[in-house]
């Protein structure tokens, strides 16, 4: 299964060489900032996590091409995972986890405008990711406590992961918008999982959207035709864990079978800046946690 994976994600690296001799050119990027302090402010669990994506493709037409390797995202991903005390972890609560991901991923539209996408993560976790060291870091400058815990934070490994998404937009109302879909992944952490978005406004119209992988919340990184003016969003979904590596079987604390996610989300685009604010909350992850927890997601494009 490793070594499929592995070749899975090698296939898709080279993908921009062989897929079309034509000149590809910048689309747009991707930013995507969660954090629990923009939520309920705990510092714990699924505490933080910061990713980046570099849109390339030959141009952008409202929507996906229909040919496979034509429009891809190079993403690199940074998250914190954390037990509900950091400074002093409880031994029964989740191990700290500091993991980096690098990946390629593919989007495509495939027949009656359904949307599509297909990548493949090499995500790397434990002490060699140097996430702990930087957290201690931060906290030594803002004057708060080192985190603990990192003796025992989840070991150093590299996880080939492949996952995929599939979903389509119905129109109704005046400027409204549902998009149910699917999704699924094998790697680091393998799941199905079944939801859907809601939208009111322009946000995201003829624009490529990518989705959080914490949250859910979709965002905007190639520009479409959304106007001047206010948007909302709401969503949801639940999935179906099958395994873990954050949540090692064996481990202090045992994976919960299923993760609920719930959110909205509020978007302003002015003439030269945008904002959009989000907020989630995730059901538990591991039978013993004693609750769920919300996070915010900030994304600011300012101009003046």
């Amino acid at each position: 299964m490793r070594n499929a994976l592995l070749a899975a994600f090698v296939a898709l690296i080279t993908l921009p060489s062989i897929a079309s001799a034509q000149d590809r050119a910048t689309l747009g990027f991707g930013r995507s900032f969660t954090n629990d302090a923009l939520g309920d402010g705990r510092d714990r669990w699924r505490t933080g996590s910061y990713a980046v994506s570099l849109i390339r493709g030959q141009a952008w037409q409202g929507q996906a091409p229909a040919r496979f390797g034509e429009l891809l995202e190079f993403r690199a991903r940074m998250e914190i995972i954390a037990p509900a005390n950091l400074t002093n972890p409880d031994p029964d609560d989740r191990r700290y986890v500091g993991a980096l991901s690098l990946g390629v991923h593919n989007y495509l539209t495939l027949g009656s405008g359904t949307e599509a996408r297909v990548g493949a993560d090499l995500v790397v976790t434990g002490a060699q990711t140097g996430v702990g060291e930087l957290q201690t870091n931060l906290h030594s400058l803002f004057g708060l406590q080192a985190p603990g815990g990192l003796d025992a934070q989840i070991g150093n490994e590299i996880h080939p992961t492949v996952s995929g998404e599939m979903g389509r937009s119905y129109a109704f109302g005046e400027n409204s918008r549902l998009r149910p879909f699917v999704e699924g992944q094998a790697g680091v952490e393998s799941y199905v999982r079944v939801g859907g978005d809601l939208v009111f406004g322009d946000f995201g119209q003829g624009s490529l959207m990518l989705r959080d992988q914490v949250t859910g919340q979709r965002y905007i990184s190639v520009k479409g035709e959304d106007a001047p003016g206010f948007s909302f969003s709401i969503g949801g979904d639940v999935a179906r864990v099958f395994s873990s590596a954050y949540l090692p079987e064996g481990g202090t604390v045992e994976a919960s079978d299923t993760r609920n996610r719930l959110r909205a989300g509020v978007h302003w685009r002015g003439e030269k800046s945008e904002v959009f604010y989000g907020i989630t909350h995730l059901s538990r992850e591991f039978k013993t946690q004693s609750s769920g927890q919300t996070l915010g997601s900030l994304r600011l494009h300012l101009r003046f």
